[in-house]
């Protein structure tokens, strides 16, 4: 049976997912996708803590290499921890049907996460040359709390976002994450939980799924890239 045009499946994990299984997942994915055989799919899902290095990353930047295992991704930029109580959401799409840009489908996995915020309150912000969201502190200071890197094959995105919804920030200390410049002592991590903000994962879930198509059924929104 064929797949229709834009036709997107819906995952959500119930429990960590091995980072190494996960990546084997995604890879096929993108192999069928490409194929035909399958639709694009967004998987909403958690890893056990574990850091990942994507192909920017520097090895001095590992400040605790016994720490948590460390995977290397074939995603773009640098570390980044994955832990519970955060939401990952690998994106599988066509980007055919999207224009061929990769700046754009990123900008749009920074809006998805801006409009998610919004619905809880949350300012999220971008900082050029810095990607991912970002919120400004009371005193002035930025935390990233959103990360996102992707992969692109045969035109098919993989990887995605990170949002910190209640996970373990110490874990960030054990890296430079990716963003973040260590000699700028204004910029660290945050999360939804240290901005006193009580979410359950399902009412994330719930909220991405909405925002989604708000951001990426609008062509329009690619517009604003190079602005």
């Amino acid at each position: 049976m064929g797949i229709a045009p834009g036709e997107i499946e819906w995952r959500t994990g119930d429990r960590p997912v091995p980072y190494e299984a996960a990546v084997a997942e995604m890879e096929a994915r993108v192999a069928a996708i490409c194929a035909g055989e399958v639709p694009e799919l967004v998987w909403l899902l958690e890893h056990p803590p574990l850091y990942t290095a994507g192909t920017s990353a520097n090895p001095i930047d590992l400040l605790d290499p016994a720490g948590l295992p460390v995977y290397r991704s074939g995603r773009g930029g640098q570390y980044t921890y994955h832990g519970p109580g955060q939401r990952i959401a690998y994106v599988l799409l066509d980007l055919d049907r999207y224009g061929r840009d990769v700046r754009c489908h990123v900008w749009r996995l920074e809006e998805w996460m801006i409009r998610t915020l919004d619905r809880f309150g949350v300012v999220g912000q971008r900082r050029d040359g810095r990607i991912g969201v970002w919120i400004v502190r009371p005193d002035g200071g930025e935390d990233k709390i959103a990360a996102i890197g992707v992969r692109v094959r045969r035109w098919i995105s993989y990887h995605g976002v990170a949002l910190n919804v209640a996970p373990d920030l110490d874990h960030f200390r054990g890296i430079v994450p990716c963003g973040i410049d260590p000699a700028a002592s204004g910029h660290g991590v945050t999360s939804l939980a240290r901005l006193n903000i009580t979410v359950s994962m399902a009412d994330i879930d719930a909220t991405l799924r909405t925002v989604f198509g708000e951001v990426f059924g609008t062509a329009a929104l690619c517009a604003a890239v190079g602005e």
